[in-house]
């Protein structure tokens, strides 16, 4: 029997590719989206690579969503193996530009959608005595970033949540997982850098400055170490299979050096100075 995989937001970018890696991989694959709407581009991928997919409305910010969705899965195939959370969103500007309305929106999708979900799917993989966690991190979540205060807020509560269930999931049979990715080239990314124009000219004048400078300088970082979502995809799918899969998989050397000068900078200050940088 194949192994059953749920991944969430797969309209595009990461999440997409993700689901198309694993369906070849040999998983039935549930691959969830908020807007059923926007399912064109996963089913195109899908149909040219000759691979099924089971699409399901699913929005990680509803329990009533994320309940009927675990229910809908199990009754239709009888376990979930592998749960991959990907849905996420961005939001570029610093504390003073940004409403409170922004802040709980951005932790709603980025850590309290990762919490739901996880909590509705973990009973199920418990009674298996076996299941897979995969959490969508990024080199945001292990290095706080300029103009990505409430993003990277997020992203290190996720960091904080994997890590403490993984030592107890591991005794019940399940292995945890986060994928910390530095700049991969997605339509999540343009999104971003909307939200960084449109902040832009908010506030006091001199966060627009420096915000300029730090969009030239991130247009330069994925210029140069920018992946693509299928890079990503493929590490997921090393996670899903591996016979003892990583707590953390860091996709790129560039973020790996990065994360290891704040592992050895137990001040901070050497940390602060190097990422204060893309300032200048």
């Amino acid at each position: 029997m194949a192994p059953v995989a749920l991944v969430t937001g797969t309209s595009t970018g990461i999440g997409l590719s993700t689901a198309v890696h694993l369906a070849r991989q040999g998983f039935e694959v549930v691959a969830t989206l908020r807007d059923s709407a926007r399912a064109d581009a996963l089913r195109d991928r899908a149909d040219r690579e000759s691979v099924k997919l089971h699409i399901r409305t699913l929005d990680v910010t509803r329990d009533d969503s994320t309940q009927a969705c675990v229910r809908d899965v199990l009754q239709a195939h009888g376990r979930i193996d592998l749960l991959v959370n990907n849905a996420g969103a961005g939001y570029l500007a610093t504390m003073e530009q940004t409403s409170e309305e922004a802040l709980r929106r951005t932790m709603e999708v980025n850590f309290f959608g990762v919490w739901r979900v996880t909590q509705a799917v973990f009973p199920v993989m418990r009674e298996q005595r076996s299941g897979r966690i995969i959490s969508l991190s990024s080199i945001g979540g292990l290095v706080g970033q300029p103009f990505n205060d409430a993003y990277c807020a997020a992203k290190f509560a996720v960091e904080g949540f994997m890590e403490s269930l993984a030592p107890v999931a591991s005794r019940l049979g399940i292995h945890v997982s986060l994928v910390e990715p530095g700049p991969v080239h997605t339509e999540f990314v343009n999104t971003v850098r909307a939200t960084g124009n449109g902040t832009q000219g908010n506030g006091p004048a001199v966060y627009g400055e420096l915000l300029g400078r730090y969009m030239r300088g991130s247009a330069e970082t994925y210029a140069s170490l920018g992946q693509t979502a299928d890079d990503i995809a493929r590490i997921i799918c090393e996670a899903a299979t591996a016979p003892s899969p990583h707590l953390r998989y860091i996709t790129s050397e560039g973020m790996r050096s990065l994360y290891a000068l704040k592992a050895g900078d137990a001040t901070g200050d050497t940390l602060r100075a190097r990422v204060a940088t893309r300032l200048d």
